[in-house]
């Protein structure tokens, strides 16, 4: 029997993969085909090259699974740099979408239609667990850390990126760019939906830390990305300007390791 709380993950899921499958249609196929074209995993919104972060770690040879890798363009470049990748996604569309663009760039790689939080994958199979923004805003963070804990080996790694709870604080509930102003008490952002958008997960960092903990993780680094000099304000994007990510960090990329 499907209690009351298994029965709102049911329902937050249904909700979440109606909104990724609308996205996929409106807006990701052009950024991520010219995300397939880049020779280097860059980060975030503004493309903190990963040469400058050294957050993946070894990862020639290595088995990555990347949870919600959306039209999969890291997992093709961590194929390109000798890894061995697993795409994970919520979206059919988006899984379809990866499927194209393997075929345009003449790439192949497993693609498993899943949550990050129910992943039908062996236990202990990979040396790395990487997601770009998928898994921690739109999953519950006890419940996704703890099946990437289940699929790395002893001592494996996670990479993981998220808005900055301070990004959140700061947005508008109608929408549009965070402003200077705090506009909303930090624990509402543990579960919120925004209007017209998802069911979204940002805990603060004594959170992330305690969730880390709790499925077995040790915290090698938090990286705060900025937008550097120069960047400019991507398109279709309404949570922060260049200029806002000048000052205050827009991402967190979280590194920890199995321990």
């Amino acid at each position: 029997m499907t209690n009351q709380f298994d029965g709102r993950i049911a329902l937050d899921v249904r909700h979440n993969r109606g909104i990724w499958s609308e996205f996929s249609t409106r807006f990701e196929r052009p950024e991520a085909e010219q995300r397939w074209g880049r020779s280097e995993v860059r980060w975030g919104l503004f493309g903190v090259p990963e040469g400058e972060l050294h957050a993946l770690g070894q990862i020639a040879g290595a088995d990555v699974v990347e949870l919600a890798c959306g039209m999969g363009h890291l997992c093709a470049q961590l194929g390109r740099l000798g890894a061995r990748p697993v795409g994970v996604d919520l979206s059919a569309e988006q899984l379809d979408g990866a499927a194209e663009l393997q075929g345009h760039f003449g790439e192949s790689f497993p693609l498993v239609e899943a949550s990050a939080e129910e992943v039908p994958l062996r236990s202990s199979s990979f040396d790395v667990v990487v997601s770009e923004y998928g898994a921690a805003p739109w999953c519950r963070p006890g419940r996704w850390l703890a099946e990437a804990a289940r699929l790395l080996r002893p001592c494996g790694r996670l990479v993981f990126l998220t808005n900055s709870v301070l990004a959140g604080l700061c947005v508008p509930d109608e929408g549009g760019h965070a402003g200077t102003e705090l506009l909303r008490p930090q624990p509402v952002l543990r579960d919120v939906e925004w209007p017209g958008g998802g069911i979204e997960h940002h805990p603060g960092h004594g959170d992330w830390v305690r969730e880390l903990r709790r499925a077995g993780f040790v915290v090698e680094a938090l990286h705060e990305l900025y937008a550097p000099e120069g960047a400019v304000t991507p398109e279709n994007y309404e949570v922060v300007t260049a200029g806002w990510a000048r000052n205050w960090p827009a991402e967190d990329l979280w590194v920890a390791q199995l321990s």
